[in-house]
């Protein structure tokens, strides 16, 4: 890592969704690079394992702040605890999603998608963004998805909410660069996250790519973090964006992806 990278986006860290899959992978990485953190996440036990194993390997601070991220005390509270903290990058990883046709997912499963991957970083996004524009350098990165590009069946919710993350970031990006701002959108295909073990895919679908490990995709997207305003993680990634945004129309994009999640799914 370079100096300059450390000295534009250090010493402070934040991932939100830090305690396992893509999240975990973005406190390794960072940690490797001397940075330190907070690490923030629903989960206790996982988090807080996380938090001792960085702080060991890699010797620096680590602390794990145990919150919901979709509700405003839970923000209060990250407020509270990095208030003197030069936190210089903030990494939107909390993520829900139910894999399961729209009309037979709760309306408490759709809410919480909502909340979490969208309301949460909206809060996020309100309360950060600010403190690096006053501090004139430093980064945002939201989390997004290849389903975000376009409507995607059976994550109908998910998908919408990650839509949302990817125009907020594009949005920012163009608003705060000039103030020394990275603000970025990584879309993020297939990883092997426990989230995406759980949902048990039957077999690739006809247009799914390779399944990326947490830890490629989180070095490559803080790599990428400053060259843009949105990213896809992944060259074959890359390649199906490609097709589905530049190739396709919107009719045939969705109806591409319907086809290869019921493949997956059905």
């Amino acid at each position: 890592m370079s100096r300059d990278y450390f000295e534009r986006f250090g010493p402070w860290a934040i991932v939100a969704g830090g305690s396992e899959g893509i999240g975990a992978a973005f406190g390794e990485e960072l940690a490797r690079r001397g940075f330190r953190l907070i690490l923030v996440a629903e989960r206790d036990q996982p988090l807080g394992d996380v938090a001792r194993r960085l702080s060991e390997t890699y010797a620096v601070e680590v602390r794990s702040l145990v919150i919901d991220l979709a509700e405003l005390e839970g923000q209060r509270r990250l407020i509270e605890e990095a208030a003197d903290l030069d936190v210089g990058l903030g990494i939107y990883n909390a993520a829900f999603s139910e894999v399961t046709l729209f009309n037979e997912q709760s309306l408490q499963a759709k809410l919480r998608t909502l909340d979490v991957n969208a309301r949460g970083a909206l809060i996020f996004a309100h309360w950060l963004a600010p403190r690096l524009q006053r501090r004139g350098r430093g980064g945002l990165l939201l989390m997004s998805s290849l389903a975000g590009l376009q409507g995607t069946p059976r994550v109908a919710s998910y998908a919408a909410t990650k839509a949302f993350d990817l125009v907020l970031a594009e949005s920012l990006w163009h608003e705060l660069k000039r103030d020394g701002v990275s603000v970025m959108a990584a879309c993020a295909g297939a990883t092997r996250t426990p989230g995406y073990t759980k949902t048990q895919p039957k077999h690739a679908g006809a247009l799914s790519p390779p399944v990326m490990d947490p830890e490629a995709v989180a070095r490559e997207a803080l790599d990428a973090l400053g060259s843009g305003p949105s990213y896809v993680v992944g060259r074959s990634n890359r390649l199906v964006a490609s097709l589905l945004t530049r190739l396709l129309g919107r009719r045939r994009a969705v109806a591409t992806m319907g086809r290869s999640m019921d493949e997956q799914y059905r």
